[in-house]
């Protein structure tokens, strides 16, 4: 893992405290760069999505897809995970949580938000990440490929239908033209650019050239992650300010889905007799969450201020803790997993 990668949640705190600060003193800035919009989409933030996705697109080949039949039992857990029970399960702790056990102590006016947020962040599942945590629980690299990949080509499709479904389904107001710009804006768009650029530097010097490309690229990609969460926090400052409390609040969801998926993924894998090597990271891309994704549509669907923003940069903030805590679970029980695939032969 690369530093960045590695101390993530200490970016974010540092992101919060000066996106707070700047916020609050030199409010002006922030607000004529929050309204530079056209047709519900921040320029500014849209240019930061770009160069926050295109390189961690650049990595999926989506000629690895014909490798998914070698691996069809975990490519099958994980698909129902992510597209089956991941978005519906945080949903459902949405309504429980938001809505019910901390809604006294949250903004009552963003109560609708916050669950809005939690659904985008678990409705596409992660696209780079996931590739560190397969390495570090010695994943196989062509199922962790050719899994990113397939999820990626239904993301295209399937992203829009299930947030509006369960946006709906939670008496959230769609606008289904600003949903359907922000696929095309921050999936589509992205994925075919990133493609059209892979091949050509595949023609050029083969993989070699891909990794150039990623080494010149990836601290571009972090920085325009960063400035995102310091425009995001200049504009949560105060509802930060007001309930101290609502990051912890909004993470307890995101916690239990991220625990639950995984292991969820994990035990249907062992039970369905597939190796370790594909059972975690098959368990990782079941709990990890696109959230440069989640975060670029809330802000497209409701603002800046919203929150559905602060809810998706919470995703943002507890990532890299929760998956290593992920990895280390995987790790420590091979053991029981072996023994398990084992007692199915």
């Amino acid at each position: 893992m690369s530093i960045f990668e590695r101390y993530l949640t200490v970016w974010v705190f540092l992101c919060i405290i000066v996106g707070i600060v700047l916020g609050q003193y030199f409010p002006a800035p922030f607000h004529w760069l929050g309204e530079m919009e056209i047709a519900n989409v921040n320029l500014p933030v849209g240019v930061l999505i770009w160069v926050m996705i295109i390189p961690m697109l650049l990595r999926i080949d989506f000629t690895a897809l014909h490798e998914v039949r070698h691996h069809w039992r975990g490519i099958s857990v994980t698909l129902f995970i992510n597209w089956a029970v991941k978005p519906f399960s945080m949903a459902l702790l949405g309504w429980i949580f938001i809505r019910h056990v901390f809604a006294p102590y949250l903004p009552a006016d963003q109560l609708d938000s916050y669950i809005a947020g939690l659904i985008l962040l678990a409705a596409a599942p992660c696209t780079a990440m996931v590739f560190v945590w397969s390495r570090l629980v010695n994943g196989e690299p062509l199922f962790t490929l050719s899994q990113v990949a397939l999820n990626d080509a239904i993301m295209v499709v399937a992203f829009a239908p299930i947030v509006a479904l369960l946006l709906g389904m939670s008496a959230i107001t769609v606008p289904w033209d600003t949903l359907l710009t922000s696929v095309v804006l921050y999936i589509v768009i992205p994925v075919v650019l990133a493609q059209i650029w892979r091949k050509v530097l595949m023609a050029r010097d083969g993989m070699a050239a891909v990794h150039r490309a990623l080494q010149i690229l990836n601290p571009v990609s972090v920085a325009a992650l960063l400035l995102t969460l310091v425009l995001l926090f200049a504009f949560q400052g105060k509802a930060i300010i007001e309930h101290p409390l609502i990051i912890v609040m909004l993470a307890v969801p995101i916690l239990i889905q991220v625990y639950f998926n995984s292991g969820l993924a994990y035990w249907l894998n062992r039970r369905f007799g597939e190796a370790h090597c594909v059972a975690g990271p098959s368990a990782l891309i079941g709990a990890s969450n696109f959230f440069e994704l989640a975060v670029a549509t809330a802000i497209s669907l409701f603002g800046f201020e919203s929150g559905a923003a602060l809810a998706t940069v919470v995703g943002v903030l507890i990532e890299v803790p929760v998956m290593l805590s992920v990895v280390h679970i995987v790790k420590r029980t091979e053991g029981w997993y072996q023994s398990g695939n084992a007692d199915e032969v």
